[in-house]
């Protein structure tokens, strides 16, 4: 009796053993296979509770362009303040000065604002090359030569204007890591915005050459 009541438990817990692995198989499968397409929809408002913060709250807009300028003021910062003393020819320091931003742009800066994006290609307005390729590389290397090129005459439009208003004579306002990059993010910025109001011109135009 002993004998049968002993067996009977055994097969009861093999049962038992046998539904929690193969729950548990389930889940783990579940979670392997899970993707946008077959996951449930989440609001936003449950979303937060999930994220990470501390009291004070930046919008996304802000939290991207100061990304933006902290990597391009401390390029300034490493790079034209550090070789200033060694490259003294202004075309050379200038031209390690463009390279070293726009590889910081493509390595670093933009690979930021994917990682923070909220949803896969919402932070892809805020970068004038947001498709990762090779060819952005060299892309970002020569936006950043533009670039650089317009905050340069921008100090020199500044520097001629207090020159000529105060009669000061040698250069009356340097170039900082802070100022260079709100000037440069600025640029940025800038052509970020005309690249999408020509995109939308361009595709407003499309629309209307189907039509016709």
């Amino acid at each position: 009796m002993a004998s049968k009541k002993k067996n009977r438990m055994t097969a009861e817990d093999h049962k038992t053993t046998a539904d929690y692995y193969k729950l548990h198989s389930d889940a783990v499968n579940d979670l392997i296979h899970a993707d946008e397409s077959n996951s449930p929809a989440v609001s936003e408002e449950e979303l937060k509770k999930y994220r990470s913060g501390g009291k004070l709250k930046l919008a996304d807009w802000a939290k991207c362009i100061l990304i933006k300028m902290w990597f391009a003021g401390s390029v300034c910062f490493f790079i034209f303040w550090g070789l200033s003393a060694y490259l003294t020819a202004s075309l050379d320091l200038m031209l390690v000065f463009a390279v070293a931003l726009g590889v910081v742009t493509d390595i670093l800066t933009n690979n930021i604002l994917r990682h923070f994006a909220k949803s896969n290609g919402a932070n892809d307005r805020w970068m004038m090359f947001p498709q990762k390729k090779y060819y952005t590389f060299f892309a970002n290397i020569f936006y950043a030569m533009i670039l650089l090129l317009c905050v340069d005459i921008l100090y020199n439009v500044i520097n001629t204007v207090i020159v000529r208003l105060t009669g000061t004579e040698g250069v009356p306002l340097g170039v900082g890591p802070i100022l260079f990059g709100v000037f440069y993010t600025g640029f940025d910025l800038l052509f970020i915005r005309m690249k999408a109001l020509f995109g939308q011109i361009l595709k407003e135009a499309k629309e209307k050459a189907k039509n016709k």
